[in-house]
């Protein structure tokens, strides 16, 4: 699986490399570069690539798709990191954006990379006009007020404050969940028609892992190792925020972690077609160390 995860991994950067390449040199563009070519897991692209693969899809009809979803993660990222947020120095090993360039190009690189999205969308020519208006469609709903945005904004309100489980997973359900979910989406859309039997399948199988995904953040910013992950360890403990851990206790975080990884084995296995990398996926996210 790892070398899988690494192929895809090299495949989106090499993609991204060259499309922002050959954009005209500005600091903006460089800002851009900075955070969007940073590393990282790319576990949203992947789950595009993984998804459409499934279904017999092109890699190559997958790239924009793929492209598009790390450039809204990216410029989340980017803003959640601002001084008005999180105020994080430290992201995937390398200063932040802000702290790189500074705040008001920080801002822009966020801003520029959420257009620049769609505009990968609209422009594919591996697309038909329907797949396309139904990825922008999704990958709108799922960044902004009914998904990730809805979902940082919940997250900065609940600072300094004891919130119930339940609000929790409210709000990861939308800062992340939104996200792993648009991604899968963005996979199956590509495919066709014979993804549309199992879009209750996938979304079972993106809501397991999405909140998992979290839960495993919470674990890793107690018990993480800074070098591993490239962040700060214990910023959510500095933001007073809940956590599951915090919430429920570490083990019993973890033995959830489990739980969902179930959840979503099971969702995938009823789909008729090779669900292996995608089970494998699961695994790795819950037993990832960053």
């Amino acid at each position: 699986m790892m070398n899988n995860l690494k192929t895809l991994q090299d495949r989106i950067d090499a993609f991204l490399t060259s499309y922002l390449s050959e954009k005209s040199a500005s600091t903006l563009q460089q800002a851009m570069s900075y955070s969007l070519l940073a590393g990282g897991k790319r576990i949203r692209p992947i789950l595009v690539y993984l998804t459409g693969q499934m279904f017999g899809c092109p890699l190559a009809n997958l790239d924009e798709p793929a492209a598009a979803i790390e450039s809204i993660h990216t410029y989340s990222l980017i803003h959640d990191d601002l001084p008005a947020m999180d105020n994080d120095d430290l992201r995937r090993g390398k200063p932040t954006c802000h702290i790189q360039f500074n705040e008001a190009q920080a801002i822009l690189a966020g801003d520029a990379l959420q257009s620049l999205a769609f505009t990968l969308l609209a422009e594919s020519q591996f697309l038909d006009d329907q797949a396309k208006i139904r990825m922008i469609t999704e990958l709108a709903q799922a960044s902004g007020l009914d998904g990730m945005c809805l979902g940082q904004s919940l997250d900065l309100q609940a600072e300094h404050q004891s919130i119930s489980l339940e609000h929790l997973q409210k709000i990861h359900c939308y800062k992340t969940g939104a996200l792993i979910k648009a991604a899968i989406r963005l996979g199956a859309y590509a495919s066709g028609n014979q993804a549309i039997p199992y879009y209750a399948n996938l979304d079972h199988y993106s809501k397991a892992i999405g909140l998992a995904f979290q839960i495993q953040d919470d674990i890793l910013d107690i018990i993480g190792e800074q070098a591993i992950m490239g962040k700060r360890q214990g910023s959510d403990i500095a933001h007073e925020k809940s956590t599951y851990p915090s919430l429920m206790g570490l083990k019993n975080a973890q033995q959830l972690t489990q739980q969902l990884y179930q959840q979503a084995i099971d969702s995938v296995k009823q789909i008729p077609y090779n669900s292996k990398p995608l089970q494998d996926l699961a695994s790795y996210i819950i037993n990832r160390n960053s």
